[in-house]
């Protein structure tokens, strides 16, 4: 749900201006004005791509640049860049980034108008935190960069707008980061789905559970990290200003509205995959609920929620299906599950197996003078593979991920993963937001693109 900035800071007004100054081109198409950094060099088959980071976080160092790393040889490409506010993050970025590859000269700036305007990079890997992927999104493709924007694309409507306009003019190879789309298993679910194989589908239930104090909060960081060591202001682009608080810059996950915690993280992972199998672009309705119930260390961000999600056609009530989305970080019974039913049976995306389970049995059936309906064991799991003894360090569904975001920097194709699922998944992130936070029934508006608080 979207908030207006009221406050009166000179500093943060500049912020502001700054922020419209970008979306305003990205809606205009960035025809005239381009920013004084903007750089577009047109790669050759043969040229070198240097690619630059935007962030470097726990994702990029533990699995987005491991992937990068594994596929840069084969594709002549290479890390040449890093742009990081604070600078203990910029000197343990270069550290790791030569450890990967001991011959790599990395560039280190301070910000991204530095990057863009002296790193010539051809493309960036953006791993920020969630409230800033669009705007930096944004900035790249305004800049001539192709771009891997980390999950969520966006958890508001106007950021929402604004990369989705921006990235559709530039014709930038963008790739937003819900990796599932790049899973062999998912793959294949939904060309079973695709073939008509499964029957209409009249449920969806989907969980994400841990049981972990500890997530997404950084105490020991938190007391290190000094206000004069990065750049607050420039942390928080758009959003209303207020004073330096670490733990809103480290621990920003639980801090709306720097990011809404569950929903940003785990639950656009998962819906995505609901937009991507069946085709419809977002839900007809969103009513949701959570709380606080087991850590109220300050957080603002709820440890437990549920959504149900109502999806189908847009002008029918009847028809369609639920998605009962439900996660929690109290108790990690249950895991993450995501299960698709039809009046046929199951498709299990934890077990990787469609099965009867759940469907119409011949008694029911008989009793009813219908024809019992009973899906054939199918197995999802992907063909077993010889292993190469390589250890990349990187998930294999991240790795394939990214490696179909550069492949397709190379043809030009669209990604995996592009932005009009980003923007749908945005969409579905925004409703379950303003559920949240209203305890209302929400729906949306495709003309306006706006969040309707029933």
């Amino acid at each position: 749900m979207e908030k207006k900035n009221t406050t009166k800071t000179g500093d943060a007004k500049q912020d502001r201006r700054d922020f419209l100054k970008v979306t305003s081109l990205a809606l205009a198409g960035a025809a005239v004005g381009m920013p004084a950094y903007s750089y577009n060099r047109i790669l050759g088959s043969n040229d070198r791509v240097r690619v630059g980071v935007v962030g470097f976080s726990d994702r990029a160092k533990f699995s987005l640049l491991p992937a990068f790393n594994a596929a840069s040889k084969d594709l002549n490409m290479e890390i040449g860049a890093l742009s990081d506010l604070w600078s203990v993050r910029r000197t343990e970025g270069d550290a790791f980034l030569k450890k990967l590859n001991p011959k790599a000269k990395i560039d280190l700036f301070r910000n991204n108008e530095e990057l863009y305007a002296k790193g010539k990079v051809d493309a960036v890997i953006i791993s920020t935190a969630d409230f800033q992927h669009a705007y930096h999104g944004i900035e790249a493709v305004l800049a001539g960069a192709d771009a891997y924007v980390e999950k969520p694309m966006a958890n508001t409507m106007a950021d929402a707008r604004a990369i989705l306009a921006a990235v559709k003019k530039s014709g930038k190879v963008v790739q937003i980061g819900t990796q599932r789309r790049s899973g062999e298993n998912y793959m294949l679910a939904n060309q079973y789905l695709k073939e008509a194989k499964f029957g209409n589908i009249v449920a969806v239930e989907m969980s994400w559970n841990v049981n972990q104090p500890g997530r997404w909060r950084r105490p020991g960081l938190v007391g290190s990290i000094k206000e004069a060591d990065t750049d607050w202001k420039r942390f928080l682009i758009d959003r209303p200003y207020e004073a330096w608080d670490p733990r809103k810059y480290l621990e920003y996950r639980l801090f709306w509205p720097y990011s809404s915690g569950i929903p940003d993280q785990w639950m656009v992972h998962q819906i995505d995959t609901v937009h991507w199998f069946t085709g419809l672009a977002r839900p007809r309705s969103v009513v949701a609920n959570g709380g606080i119930y087991q850590w109220p260390d300050g957080r603002k961000n709820m440890d437990t929620m549920t959504a149900v999600l109502d999806y189908g056609p847009l002008d029918k009530v009847e028809g369609g299906f639920q998605v009962v989305y439900s996660s929690r970080m109290t108790n990690s019974a249950g895991g993450t599950k995501e299960i698709y039913f039809s009046n046929g049976g199951s498709l299990n995306l934890d077990t990787n197996n469609i099965s009867a389970n759940g469907g119409l049995d011949a008694d029911a059936a008989k009793a009813m003078g219908l024809p019992a309906n009973q899906l054939a064991d199918f197995s999802l799991a992907p063909p077993a593979k010889v292993e190469s003894g390589a250890n990349t360090g990187a998930d294999p569904v991240t790795s394939a991920h990214m490696r179909n975001w550069m492949d397709c920097i190379r043809s030009r194709k669209a990604p995996n993963a592009d932005v009009i699922a980003g923007y749908n998944h945005s969409v579905a992130l925004c409703m379950t937001i303003a559920a949240l936070q209203t305890g209302k029934k929400i729906t949306f508006d495709d003309a306006k693109q706006e969040v309707i608080i029933s």
